[in-house]
């Protein structure tokens, strides 16, 4: 009895026995090409096919068009969806318009810093010092008038190693011009043709300007010059117990002189801006002038301290600032002094101080 493949070997022998030579010859060459090329496609298709039955699934899903390539796209996980834009009805504003969308208001320009000025009579009946040193002026107010007495200290015109005095006017009293605010302060001239000079009335001082050319005044019968202009005020031992007030009050007095100095350059336009840093350069350098040579400066700072006051009042002055209403207080606050510990208090009790300052 005859295999399946011995029978198929006969049926494909018969045929190829029908047909002529030529194509029987290109028959039997062609069957092994056909059989060769079958295996390869086979070994592909299982080369491709992945090997698991769900990735062979989807495998042919996709092939045959019904996998994910078919399906709609979907949003991502933990992604919001943006509503769709409701229609906006004719007339009505754009979102995000309204009340947010109206300009800002512009902030108001700055305001010069206005410390408080001294009054006239805070010197009347005050023996002041020319630097703290020597000297002697005594400003006395009779009704609305001002009168001053004045001794001036000198070195001999002939000896010049050698020191001297004068009293100015023969040491009556001078009635003083007054010469109004022009910088701030109150201002006063006196009239004497030997050395006139000027005062500005500062905070329990007066800083005296020689008026005319030079800065000497000579008595040459006196045998005498003298140099005049400068502060005339306490003696250095009644301002060493203060010194720390005055160090508070000079650092609100320079925060003054530099807001009011900055808002003067904001308010100049093109050349007039050179003038303004150009005078205060020069007002630094006059104050370490005129406070170099005042009786122990290094050690309270009250020459300092009254000279940047006088400045801070000037700028704010021509700035345009209502003086009568200071907008800053250069008086240091008073320290709370602590109560006196009582023998027997329990320093946890109620209305005790545990902590303060003995």
């Amino acid at each position: 009895m005859h295999t399946a493949r011995e029978v198929a070997s006969n049926r494909e022998a018969d045929r190829l026995m029908i047909l002529p030579v030529s194509e029987r010859v290109f028959a039997k060459k062609a069957c092994p090409l056909r059989v060769a090329t079958g295996a390869w496609l086979v070994l592909a298709g299982l080369a491709v096919v992945p090997a698991t039955p769900a990735r062979a699934q989807n495998f042919f899903e996709e092939l045959f068009g019904i996998g994910r390539a078919a399906r709609p796209p979907q949003p991502p996980r933990n992604v919001p969806v943006q509503p769709a834009p409701q229609p906006v009805e004719p007339g009505a504003p754009a979102p995000g318009e309204g009340a947010e969308t109206r300009p800002s208001v512009p902030a108001p320009p700055r305001q010069p810093v206005v410390l408080r000025v001294p009054a006239e009579d805070n010197v009347a009946g005050h023996d002041l010092l020319l630097n703290g040193l020597n000297g002697s002026l005594k400003i006395e107010r009779s009704g609305s008038a001002y009168t001053a007495q004045m001794t001036l200290p000198g070195t001999k015109i002939s000896q010049p190693t050698e020191n001297c005095t004068v009293k100015l006017d023969g040491g009556k009293p001078m009635p003083l011009s007054a010469e109004g605010r022009a910088q701030g302060v109150s201002r006063f001239t006196t009239a004497s043709a030997e050395c006139p000079l000027r005062f500005e009335i500062l905070d329990g001082s007066v800083l005296a300007t020689r008026l005319g050319s030079g800065s000497a005044c000579t008595f040459t019968a006196a045998d005498c010059e003298t140099t005049p202009s400068g502060l005339w005020g306490p003696n250095a031992a009644a301002l060493l117990p203060q010194a720390g007030e005055f160090d508070t009050a000079r650092g609100i007095a320079d925060k003054a002189v530099r807001d009011n100095y900055k808002i003067m350059t904001q308010r100049a336009r093109g050349g007039d801006i050179r003038p303004i840093v150009q005078e205060q350069a020069a007002f630094s350098s006059d104050r370490e002038q005129a406070c170099r040579t005042y009786a122990r400066e290094g050690a309270h700072g009250y020459c300092h301290l009254r000279f940047t006051e006088a400045r801070a009042i000037a700028l704010a002055t021509r700035l345009g600032a209502n003086t009568a209403t200071p907008t800053a207080s250069n008086a240091p606050a008073r320290p709370r002094r602590s109560r006196a510990p009582v023998e027997g208090m329990n320093p946890d009790a109620q209305g005790a101080e545990p902590f303060a300052d003995q």
